[in-house]
């Protein structure tokens, strides 16, 4: 792989710095917790306890990684200002959601309070910072009002969301437009020293990951189990990507701000070759060869809930703007996937900084 984002480049960024990471506990965010920490950087991390005792925060020992660790809700408001204006960050990592489709329709105004009104509150206790901050808040590539015409979606295209979940995160992008042309705009920049972009990237695979209602995790369980995986939606195409890619994007992204925090004020798209199609069923089929076990069969129900058969990002502006490109194929994501999963005797936090280290 050709290095877009190099690590002595971010450590120069990143080391000594105060990041506030909403989010940590989870999966992607699981995963930035340990660049962050390689590269020298002191993480407080802000969010609800994993979801399960084998969720990838525990397996790394994340509470270790952190110079603080705040287990509490995003909608808790003046539980969220005090700890994050009491620590005086150079970086706030908004990664902090309800992140899944299913579960938004279980769960719609829950989705919403935070999704939407959960960064509204990040980007409220930003507004109390004394010093320069740097604020890259985290969305989805599910934020377009989507017809499924087949056209990658550029960042001026309409915004929308058919499912709760696509909605309440085009609902957090308007909030962060709003903050970003009411509190932080860039045009006075040096009267409030706070730098505000937003970052669309979605579909994310990788090694660590346990959450329900995700592809790689029904390929795992059950395998595991001994069963065959069932699939839902077999023909939808997705911007597949490895976790890697997205958080080198961010990590990029936020090292811009720091160089021109007027410019990149703004909201990019992070996602694989638009030109490469894959289905979730060609997602399942190199898993499972890669992984060496494993069988799969349709099982799609055309009453089921909604969910879109075809998403696809342009990610030219980010390109142009921070040199920023993906770094593999689909299928290269899935094979290191599924050779994180099939590694079962190294432990996962000396997996994970394997690849991360082949990937910086």
């Amino acid at each position: 792989m050709e290095k877009v984002v190099s690590a002595a480049y971010l450590r120069q960024v990143y080391n000594g710095k105060r990041v506030f990471l909403t989010g940590h506990t989870g999966f992607k965010g699981s995963w930035l917790l340990q660049i962050l920490h390689s590269l020298g950087a002191n993480v407080k991390g802000y969010s609800l306890a994993p979801e399960k005792s084998n969720d990838l925060y525990n397996q790394i020992g994340g509470d270790k990684l952190c110079y603080s660790s705040v287990i509490a809700d995003i909608s808790d408001k003046q539980k969220l200002q005090t700890e994050l204006v009491r620590f005086e960050p150079d970086f706030v990592f908004h990664l902090a959601a309800q992140p899944l489709v299913r579960r938004g329709y279980d769960m719609p105004s829950y989705t919403f309070m935070v999704n939407a009104q959960g960064t509204a509150h990040v980007l409220d206790a930003m507004r109390n910072l004394k010093q320069p901050c740097t604020g890259v808040m985290i969305t989805t590539d599910k934020v377009y009002d989507n017809p499924e015409r087949g056209l990658p979606f550029a960042e001026d295209d309409k915004l929308g969301g058919y499912d709760p979940y696509s909605a309440s995160k085009a609902s957090a992008e308007i909030v962060i437009d709003s903050y970003r042309r009411s509190f932080f705009n860039p045009a006075k920049y040096d009267t409030h020293k706070t730098s505000i972009a937003a970052a669309r990237a979605g579909n994310v695979i990788g090694g660590g990951d346990y959450s329900d209602d995700r592809i790689v995790c029904d390929i795992v369980r059950a395998i595991s189990f001994g069963e065959t995986v069932g699939l839902r939606n077999p023909q939808s195409v997705r911007p597949w990507q490895h976790v890697l890619e997205p958080l080198g994007a961010y990590l990029l992204l936020g090292a811009k701000m720091t160089e021109d925090p007027v410019r990149y004020s703004t909201a990019y798209n992070f996602g694989p070759n638009p030109d490469e199609m894959l289905t979730v069923e060609d997602l399942v089929k190199i898993f499972i060869d890669h992984y060496g076990a494993g069988d799969y069969k349709d099982v799609s129900d055309s009453s089921a809930l909604h969910e879109a058969k075809l998403l696809l990002l342009n990610s030219n502006k980010a390109m142009a703007d921070l040199g920023w490109q993906p770094m593999m194929d689909g299928r290269t994501a899935i094979q290191w996937t599924a050779a994180w999963y099939a590694d079962r005797h190294r432990p996962a936090h000396e997996k994970c900084m394997a690849q991360i280290a082949d990937y910086f």
